[in-house]
C-alpha cells in the first residue's frame, strides 16, 4: 500500500522524501548560475577589502597565510579545494573536528560548534569572524568557479561524506552554498538528521524563489549566532543533559 503525500515525513512543517529512489534532484537551471556569477562579482570589492583587513589582523596575532584550502564534498559527490579565511593555528590537529562530528552523526544531538564550547585552535578574534560567516567569504572564488553556489546546503568533508547513509548522500544533489536553508533553519539549534533532511528538500524543491527567502533569512540568522556567541562558552550538549537529568 502507498503512502499519501501527507502521510510522508517532514521537517518543520515541509514533506519529505524518504526513499533514495525518490530522492532525484532537479537539474541546474540556467537562472542560478547566472545569479551566482553576477552577484559574485558585485561581492568582489568587499571580498578584497575583508581580505586587506583580515591579512593585517593575522600579522598581528598569528602569522601565516591568510586563506586555508581544505577539501570539501560538493555537487554529487564531486570533490573541490574550498577556500576560507584562516581562523586556526598553522597545523590545527583537525582530530578533534573528526571526533565532534562522529558524536554529533551518533548521538544525533544539537549541531553546535565547538566554538561556543571554547575551541583552543582558534587565533584570536576569530569567533566574531566566524560567528559573522565573514571567514567563508572566499568561497565566492568557489562560486565563480562553478564550485559553489550562493545559496546552497554546507559543503562537508570528506570523512563526514563516508559516514553518510546512502540516502543522507542525496543532500548532495545540490550546489554547495554559502547560505542555505539549514543554515537559515536553526543550524546550531538542528540535529544531524534535520540538517540532512532540510537539505535534502532544499535540492528537491529548488526554485528561484526558495533561494530568494533563504536569501532574505541569512542575515537574520547571522545575527542570531553572533547573540549566541555573546553568551560565551557553553558545555557541551551531552553534559548539559546530564545535568539536567541530576536535578
Amino acid at each position: 500500500m502507498k503512502s499519501t503525500p501527507s502521510a510522508r515525513p517532514t521537517i518543520r512543517g515541509k514533506p519529505l522524501v524518504e526513499k533514495t529512489s525518490e530522492m532525484k534532484a532537479k537539474g541546474l537551471p540556467g537562472w542560478k548560475r547566472a545569479v551566482d556569477i553576477t552577484f559574485s562579482l558585485a561581492a568582489m570589492p568587499v571580498l578584497a577589502v575583508c581580505t586587506l583587513m583580515t591579512a593585517t589582523v593575522m600579522a598581528l596575532v598569528s602569522p601565516g597565510p591568510v586563506l586555508f584550502r581544505q577539501e570539501r564534498v560538493g555537487y554529487r559527490g564531486r570533490r573541490f579545494m574550498c577556500y576560507k579565511f584562516r581562523t586556526m593555528h598553522v597545523g590545527a590537529d583537525s582530530t578533534v573536528h573528526q571526533e565532534h562530528c562522529e558524536q554529533l552523526i551518533q548521538s544525533n544531538a544539537p549541531m553546535e560548534k565547538m566554538d561556543i564550547r571554547g575551541d583552543s585552535r582558534l587565533i584570536p578574534g576569530s569567533r566574531l569572524i566566524r560567528a559573522a560567516g565573514l571567514d567563508e567569504l572566499p568561497q565566492i572564488l568557489n562560486v565563480l568557479r562553478g564550485e559553489m553556489s550562493l545559496v546552497g546546503p554546507r559543503p562537508c568533508l570528506p570523512y563526514e561524506y563516508e559516514k553518510y547513509l546512502p540516502w543522507q548522500r542525496a543532500r548532495c544533489n545540490a550546489m554547495p552554498g554559502l547560505t542555505g536553508l539549514w543554515q537559515v533553519s536553526g543550524k546550531n539549534r538542528t540535529t544531524f538528521d534535520e540538517m540532512i533532511r532540510l537539505d535534502i528538500y532544499y535540492a528537491v524543491n529548488l526554485s528561484f524563489w526558495q533561494d530568494l527567502k533563504i536569501t532574505t533569512k541569512t542575515v537574520p540568522a547571522l545575527l542570531l549566532q553572533l547573540r549566541d556567541m555573546g553568551k560565551g562558552p557553553r558545555a557541551p550538549a551531552q553534559t548539559r543533559k546530564s545535568e539536567q537529568a541530576r536535578v
